[in-house]
């Protein structure tokens, strides 16, 4: 069984943005089998035990997400243009975005939960191609499913385009799992968890069980223990979002899972920022994205040493001004 470390954990909208590097879990020492111990060990009990919700309690959930995708949209934000105008942006203000989205993390495991406590980390993204695939509790109805695999399928197209990363939609051997699902759906996912993730930590088991009302979505990357690069990712998003609130839980979660694990309040126009402004990954993003898989950027590296590069990259893209 391959031990996993977990690096990130990151959760979207900006109502609670989780981003977070755990202690790596060592592989267990192996021992000749004449000299193992002969006394058993019994396996761990279940790392989260969480009561399913009444049908009330769930239709309850729906009019509060319906609601609240109303108010943001009465107040002018989840923004669906990409910026425009009125979101002027510099080469010194893209490369300071990106180093703090993709070289912070907010959030840190102490073991069982997760805490706030802003830390810088090192860059990491994936390295090999992406096999994304997209799994459905049973509470979700056949006719969103339909639509929730054409919005990923979209996305991943665009996400592999503005990259230059090999993301395909696939179900053989998938590295990168999108998982809708329903309240009750995600509180009864730990066996699957542990199947998607051999060795996953209890922190990120709880993370996403116990996903709190005012955290939308979640994403939780995981690399090999001391090493920086992506290999597999878990993106859950709820089935109780209106259209709007759960493609934009697509858009953030989804990017967030390649490597910007951050939000900053000064990154404009930008859907890594907990304002809600902007719903939909803008040109300001996707040139975050394309900073990060530059290759004269490597996996690893530390704030100090990326943050020089991402600003000889960014006066490239923007021409040296205002974009």
């Amino acid at each position: 069984m391959m031990q996993w470390g977990v690096k990130k954990v990151v959760g979207g909208l900006g109502l609670l943005a989780l981003s977070a590097c755990a202690p790596t879990i060592a592989p267990q020492a192996t021992t000749p089998s004449a000299q193992r111990p002969q006394t058993r060990v019994a396996p761990p009990p279940p790392a989260v035990i969480v009561a399913p919700k009444s049908d009330s309690e769930v239709d309850a959930l729906r009019l509060y997400y319906q609601r609240l995708q109303n108010d943001l949209n009465t107040r002018g934000l989840l923004r669906l243009d990409g910026g425009g105008p009125d979101t002027p942006f510099t080469d010194t203000q893209l490369a300071r975005n990106f180093v703090r989205i993709a070289l912070f993390d907010e959030y840190v495991s102490d073991g069982l939960d997760l805490r706030a406590s802003p830390t810088a980390s090192n860059l990491r993204r994936w390295e090999k191609p992406v096999r994304m695939s997209v799994e459905f509790g049973d509470q979700v109805p056949a006719t969103q499913r339909a639509k929730d695999r054409a919005e990923v399928d979209a996305y991943a197209k665009r996400l592999s385009r503005v990259t230059g990363l090999p993301i395909t939609m696939t179900d053989n051997a998938p590295n990168y799992h999108v998982l809708f699902m329903g309240e009750n759906d995600r509180r009864a996912s730990e066996a699957r968890l542990r199947e998607i993730v051999p060795g996953i930590a209890p922190s990120s088991l709880r993370a996403i069980i116990n996903l709190p009302r005012d955290q939308l979505c979640i994403v939780v990357a995981f690399s090999e223990p001391g090493k920086s690069e992506y290999v597999k990712a878990v993106a859950v998003i709820r089935d109780e979002h209106p259209d709007l609130l759960r493609k934009s839980c697509i858009h953030e979660e989804l990017a967030q899972g390649l490597g910007l694990a951050n939000d900053s309040p000064a990154a404009r126009p930008s859907i890594f920022n907990d304002d809600e402004e902007f719903g939909l990954l803008t040109t300001h993003d996707e040139l975050l994205l394309k900073m990060l898989y530059d290759r004269r950027l490597q996996s690893g590296m530390t704030p100090e040493q990326a943050a020089p590069i991402a600003q000889i990259i960014a006066t490239e893209m923007t021409g040296g001004g205002a974009s």
